[in-house]
């Protein structure tokens, strides 16, 4: 998996993605999500499950893409999960 923190002036973003997703393009009739495009939104530092449990303990956003980090993921976080090509994937925002 893929681990990248985004600090910004509204707070912390963490972007996380199955490494074998990252250049490809998952589209269905409503949705399209472009991780080779976007792929340096989400390659950042790989990391392992707990690495990444640590990492969503603080967040204001975050955006979660593959089987392996998503269900890291919901260990720590209560998400509804969407699905895209069958590929699990999480948006959350803290208001």
């Amino acid at each position: 998996m893929y681990l990248k923190i985004h600090e910004s002036k509204n707070g912390r973003i963490v972007a996380v993605c199955d490494e074998e997703l990252i250049g490809k393009v998952l589209e269905d009739k409503d949705r399209v999500m472009d991780l080779d495009r976007y792929r340096g939104f989400y390659v950042g530092e790989k990391a392992n499950e707990d690495q990444v449990v640590v990492a969503l303990k603080k967040f204001s956003s975050l955006n979660i893409v593959g089987k392996k980090s998503v269900a890291a993921a919901l260990r720590t976080v209560n998400a509804d999960v969407m699905y895209i090509k069958k590929i699990p994937y999480i948006q959350m925002y803290k208001i």
